[in-house]
């Protein structure tokens, strides 16, 4: 891996900004990579579409917005609409089956996954899809260790729910597999 640019949406309160700065804690704290995090907002905060974006690489990152993501992750359509309009011809688009009814066409390759529904019936909490997420994208992608996807989700999490989180983690992993 040279460089990687990684955009993950929903809508505000699904935790994709949180899961953006786990990933680059991941890749540069614990990994020692090049990592940058950013985030934006819709003007709703809770409800409207929102998104973290994360480079990570081997070398220097000179500018610090993903311009071509390799990689788009959507849990929501509006996310799915809003911001895969730039992804790379030969990127992936990941989306949550149960609220991506109909994911935009492109040339990039798509994988739709049971994310909502494997943090709420697997996992036992809605409100960890997206740590789910996380160990799916990492699945499919490979960015990071998942001893040190662990670590950084972990160290990010209330106390108290590091075994729920943990739990999350592996079946996101899991339900990539499967998918795979």
């Amino acid at each position: 891996m040279a460089r990687s640019e990684i955009r993950l949406s929903g809508s505000g309160g699904q935790g994709m900004i949180t899961a953006g700065i786990i990933l680059a804690m991941a890749a540069s704290v614990y990994e020692g990579k090049k990592a940058i995090q950013s985030q934006s907002y819709g003007p709703e905060a809770r409800g409207g579409a929102s998104k973290a974006e994360v480079i990570i690489s081997d070398e220097a990152i000179y500018y610090p917005k993903v311009m071509n993501p390799d990689v788009v992750v959507a849990l929501t359509q509006e996310a799915a609409e809003k911001y895969c309009k730039d992804l790379k011809d030969t990127g992936l688009l990941i989306v949550d089956n149960l609220m991506v009814k109909k994911a935009p066409e492109g040339k990039f390759k798509i994988i739709g996954l049971d994310i909502i529904v494997t943090a709420a019936e697997k996992v036992g909490k809605a409100m960890v899809a997206n740590v789910v997420t996380l160990g799916a994208l990492n699945t499919i992608c490979n960015l990071v260790d998942p001893a040190t996807l662990e670590k950084a989700v972990l160290s990010r999490v209330p106390k108290g729910t590091e075994e729920l989180n943990r739990k999350a983690l592996a079946a996101g992993a899991e339900l990539a597999k499967a998918a795979m």
